[in-house]
């Protein structure tokens, strides 16, 4: 009896134990879902945070372990430091790694060629070939592991650009990130303009009331925020400008400071990527694209087998027709007194039906005045007067 019941006893013991291990083997170092921050920081309010926000709610949601990897060096990561965020996260027993960014490109090429079962979400990005030509460019096969995801931010900045000066406001500023490099913020700006233009049109059409904007690539070529930024555009605010665009990661940060700065100027600012409104008293809007959604999206549509069929080697453009793009209408987040929600709504719809259209084609390499104003006695935009700085 006693040796039986020893036996038991060891039995249960051995249950015990390896339910402990298996519960350790599948905490320890194994998360299937990755996301591989772009430069900056993660809770950057924006572009990194909107995306992680949409990995970790599709997890939490249905109980997938989850990991966000940052490279090394920060807004100095190079490729190297990309490649090894990503294969640490497949070390890690990552089956699908999300990153954010058109920097990811060389790094998520390199991880994707070399493991061809792991799957990745490349936002912002772009369809990944298994070759380049010598600049770069994309030549081969596309990556069957590989879907992208882009944004038409051009209508976003549309109606960042449209509301401000519906609202009232006549004298605009826009710090932008990526030195011109950045197809995303560029597109965001160029829509900027354009909705500045189109509202002054209609708001300013029997007056020669002009629009004044400063446009700058400067101080934004690694996202981050920085002491000679918040002297820039507390400098803008001192001199008279209203609202900043701050399209930039965490250049908000620096965009929030020199409206403090500036508290007795009434300064406002308008966020970017996603509702920037619960970080600062001064943001009036938004310019938001639908990052936490999208990616949930497309997470749902991997785990449910559609990934041959649907995203594999393929890239979406979404906008205001998939309900991607716009302005947050929520009580909280819509500061604005003049132009209504329902005014917007009207002019959202237009834009989703195709009544209005947003022109989107932006240079390579955005960081020249010429592409944004004309040339010569010729502005692009008649109602538009464009003070550029350029990356350095």
């Amino acid at each position: 009896m006693k040796k039986l019941l020893s036996m038991v006893l060891c039995f249960a013991v051995a249950l015990s134990c390896a339910a402990v291990f298996t519960g350790c083997k599948k905490e320890a170092n194994t998360y299937e879902i990755a996301v591989v921050t772009d430069v900056g920081q993660l809770k950057d309010g924006g572009f990194n945070q909107g995306t992680y926000e949409g990995a970790e709610a599709y997890a939490q949601a249905n109980n997938k372990t989850y990991k966000y990897y940052q490279p090394a060096n920060g807004s100095d990561a190079t490729d190297n430091d990309r490649v090894a965020a990503m294969r640490q996260a497949i070390k890690n027993g990552a089956k699908i790694i999300v990153a954010p960014g058109y920097l990811q490109a060389t790094a998520m090429r390199t991880a994707a060629k070399e493991n061809p079962d792991v799957k990745f979400i490349f936002i912002d990005g772009w369809t990944l070939t298994d070759s380049t030509d010598a600049n770069g460019n994309d030549n081969g096969a596309p990556l069957s592991n590989v879907t992208a995801v882009v944004y038409k931010e051009q209508e976003s900045g549309f109606l960042a650009g449209f509301a401000a000066v519906m609202e009232g406001y006549t004298k605009l500023g826009a710090t932008l990130g990526g030195g011109g490099s950045n197809p995303a913020c560029n597109r965001f700006g160029y829509g900027f303009v354009q909705g500045a233009n189109a509202a002054a049109l209609t708001k300013y059409a029997d007056s020669e009331t002009k629009i004044d904007i400063n446009y700058s690539y400067k101080y934004g070529s690694g996202f981050s925020g920085s002491a000679d930024l918040v002297t820039q555009i507390s400098g803008w605010y001192n001199a008279g400008t209203e609202v900043v665009f701050a399209c930039g990661g965490s250049m908000f940060s620096s965009v929030v400071s020199a409206a403090d700065d500036n508290r007795t100027k009434n300064p406002k600012i308008i966020g970017v990527d996603v509702d920037q409104a619960p970080l600062s008293e001064y943001v009036i809007t938004s310019a938001v694209k639908g990052l936490k959604e999208s990616v949930q999206l497309i997470l749902k549509e991997y785990y449910e087998g559609k990934w041959d069929t649907q995203l594999g080697g393929k890239t979406s453009n979404l906008g205001a027709s998939d309900n991607a793009t716009g302005l947050p209408t929520a009580e909280t987040s819509w500061r604005m007194t003049h132009f209504t929600v329902d005014q917007y709504n009207v002019l959202f719809n237009q834009i989703k039906t195709g009544a209005v259209t947003v022109l989107s084609e932006v240079p390579a390499n955005c960081n020249d005045a010429a592409w944004l104003t004309g040339t010569g006695d010729t502005p692009l935009f008649a109602k538009v007067n464009i003070n550029f700085t350029a990356e350095a």
